[in-house]
């Protein structure tokens, strides 16, 4: 069964940022649709649905690859 998590993500300012962000976090093993809304001054919410839970760890390392995005704290 899938699940739904939220992300808050700070860096990203357009849609190239969003669409790197899908990118690498759909390459994750069991991820199955990524959704981003941009906040370009503030916190951006990824919403990711897949077959697992994905660990901050994932999601960061995702974020950093798309193009040094953070996660913004909780």
């Amino acid at each position: 069964m899938a699940t739904t998590q939220e992300f808050r993500a700070t860096g990203l300012t357009c849609g190239h940022c969003a669409q790197a962000v899908t990118d690498e976090l759909t390459a994750l093993d069991g991820v199955r649709e990524v959704g981003v809304e941009v906040v370009a001054d503030g916190a951006s919410t990824v919403t990711v649905t897949a077959d697992r839970d994905l660990t901050d760890a994932e999601v960061t390392a995702a974020l950093d690859e798309a193009g040094g995005y953070r996660l913004a704290p909780a």
